[in-house]
């Protein structure tokens, strides 16, 4: 199994671990420390010896803040994980507030007093980050302090060491575009921003430039690795010597001068010393004792946005064969997957059965096709009843739950394989589901048709189409408490900036880029429902008899969609053509590549037409 069960973390730790960190916050002289979910690269995922904030608090959720003052501690995440919170910290340690209601920057202004010593650990807070910290400290009289050693690294003195898994070539006939090629155009965008030179801080970057992989992230193919990239010259790549040899070293030493990560700041020193022109950064993922180890040298750096970031989001040719391939493949799976879990008693079933069934068909069905499931791209949620309700819900021993009759099994998963990310949610009923399932269900697929359907102008950002996921719910006074659409990697991160579709997707959607289309509602206490479909922002045409180009948004995900939970009265006649089609397509594309003759019958009845 990729995925561990193992129930990961003890509210009753809080205690002990907190009581550790203050001692040391106050050896160094310092009233506030903050602890946030993240490591030296930003990532969304963290290799284990980077996770702090779960140490010390408990919550595992993948966005989070604590902040630990003398007598008090409060602990932020956003709408994903306002139930998650309550169950994993201890709440008589840590008061949980709202990362968008009550952001810590201006719970901080509203709390600090004049004299207070702020600590931050410089290689976990962005250089954005720190700037806007240093306004807030400067407003209300306190003092931003960059900890030369962080308290939560003293006091966890039994953390796990960094990973060092193998490094591997991601090849071009997955990858579309020699490494050569993309550090080249990397090189020529550095030139026409004026810099000399720019580092790649993001891992998902640095793999994408030199079109390698790892494992150093569970279920993310990352390896830990930091780049500089010149203006002009070779650049440098800072990975552990312990990741590669053979043929793998001698195709890094062909693209890059090779070093250690413990040189990677001597590095940055020398590139502050030596540069004629400005290093350029991305502030909102370079941390801010990169920038700190070049300036404090005499080095300048310019704001840039990572340049990696946007070709890499837009697909390539192969890169979006290969999503489309990996999807019908996964569909498949998943197809096989939903008419096994049918076929079954719910009362015989538990969340942890499900999964682990899943995954083996997943392996199954890779092998079979041709291309195995190198992992899964996130561990699975899958919530029968109220666990359902909590977004971002993993089960593990303590939690799982045997599944009950009428129960509503919301299973969102994914998959990891050479061509390909994928990400998928269905909403599986057992028994006869309720008028409130079906209409809370209805109204959100409804949302994701919308959606789906969305033909638009060039230039158009998430925001701008967050709200046709929105209106069936608002309309019925309902909504949810997560973006609608993150970017899906190409055999990468199954989270995905630049582009978003929610109310902070200010990026431009362009021609390449997927994303995922997944609405939902949740009552707290009782079921969640979620729908999702990854989609692909096609090229911009000017339709019959139009006046300008406007894109559309062709649909990867291919799996039918529970029609029990439907209530067809409330779909328009457009909507029901699309969940018809959609239906059709999924059952044209998908037999071909099922064997079981048990598994066609099912799909056959799972995607006939909702009349």
């Amino acid at each position: 199994m990729f995925q561990s069960f193992k129930t990961p973390s003890d509210p009753s730790t809080g205690k002990p671990r907190l009581k550790a960190v203050r001692e040391r916050m106050a050896t160094m002289d310092i009233d506030v420390f903050l602890v946030p979910h993240a490591d030296a690269h930003q990532n969304e995922y963290l290799p284990p010896h980077a996770e702090r904030l779960a140490w010390l608090t408990g919550f595992t959720g993948s966005a989070g803040l604590a902040v630990i003052l003398p007598d008090a501690a409060h602990i932020f995440v956003d709408g994903r994980y306002t139930v998650q919170v309550r169950k994993q910290a201890d709440l008589d340690l840590f008061t949980p507030q709202s990362l968008i209601d009550t952001p810590p920057r201006k719970w901080l202004a509203d709390t600090l007093e004049a004299g207070m010593r702020v600590g931050i650990d410089p290689w976990l807070h962005t250089i954005a980050e720190v700037e806007r910290l240093e306004q807030t400290c400067e407003k209300t009289g306190a003092t931003l302090v960059r900890c030369p050693v962080n308290p939560v690294d003293t006091a966890w003195q039994d953390a796990p060491p960094p990973p060092v898994t193998p490094i591997r070539i991601h090849p071009s006939e997955h990858a579309g575009r020699s490494a050569r090629a993309k550090l080249r155009d990397l090189a020529r965008t550095v030139r026409d921003k004026g810099a000399s030179a720019t580092v790649l801080t993001d891992p998902a970057s640095v793999c994408w430039a030199f079109n390698i992989r790892g494992s150093d992230v569970v279920h993310t193919p990352l390896t830990m690795a930091w780049a500089i990239v010149p203006a002009r010259g070779r650049p440098q790549l800072f990975v552990d010597p312990r990741k590669h040899d053979g043929d793998v070293t001698a195709y890094l030493q062909d693209h890059a001068d090779l070093s250690a990560p413990d040189a990677f700041e001597d590095a940055l020193a020398e590139l502050g010393r030596r540069a004629k022109k400005p290093v350029m950064l991305d502030a909102s993922r370079a941390n801010a004792a990169i920038a700190g180890a070049i300036e404090a040298a005499g080095g300048k750096t310019i704001a840039g946005t990572d340049p990696a970031v946007l070709p890499r989001a837009i697909k390539n040719r192969i890169e979006r064969r290969g999503a489309i391939d990996a999807q019908r493949r996964d569909g498949a799976a998943m197809a096989t997957f939903l008419a096994w879990l049918d076929a079954q008693d719910p009362a015989t079933l538990d969340e942890i059965a499900i999964v682990k069934r899943l995954e083996t068909i997943r392996a199954e069905t890779g092998d079979r096709l041709g291309m195995p499931l190198r992992e899964v791209s996130f561990d699975t949620i899958c919530g029968s009843g109220p666990n359902g309700a909590i977004v971002h819900y993993r089960v593990d021993e303590k939690s799982n739950r045997t599944v009950m009759p009428g129960d509503l099994i919301l299973i969102d998963s994914g998959a990891q394989y050479d061509d390909g990310t994928t990400d998928i949610t269905r909403v599986i009923a057992t028994g006869t589901p309720t008028e409130q399932h079906r209409r809370h269900f209805t109204l959100v697929l409804k949302g994701m048709i919308g959606l789906s359907s969305a033909r638009f102008p060039q230039g158009t950002r998430g925001v701008d189409l967050d709200v046709l996921a929105r209106r069936a719910l608002w309309e019925a006074g309902l909504d949810y408490g997560h973006g609608t659409g993150h970017g899906v990697g190409s055999h990468l991160g199954v989270h995905e900036g630049p582009q978003t579709i929610s109310r902070h997707g200010m990026v431009e959607l362009k021609a390449g880029m997927i994303v995922s289309n997944e609405p939902g509602y949740y009552a707290e206490g009782a079921y969640g429902i979620r729908i999702e479909n990854l989609v692909m922002v096609a090229p911009a045409k000017v339709p019959k008899d139009g006046e300008m180009a406007v894109h559309g948004l062709t649909t990867l995900t291919l799996c039918p969609i529970d029609r029990r939970l439907i209530a067809p009265k409330l779909l328009d006649r457009s909507e029901r053509r699309w969940l018809n089609r959609y239906h059709a397509r999924v059952r044209r594309e998908l037999a071909p590549l099922i064997e079981d003759r048990t598994v066609l019958d099912w799909l056959e009845q799972a995607t006939a037409p909702v009349r």
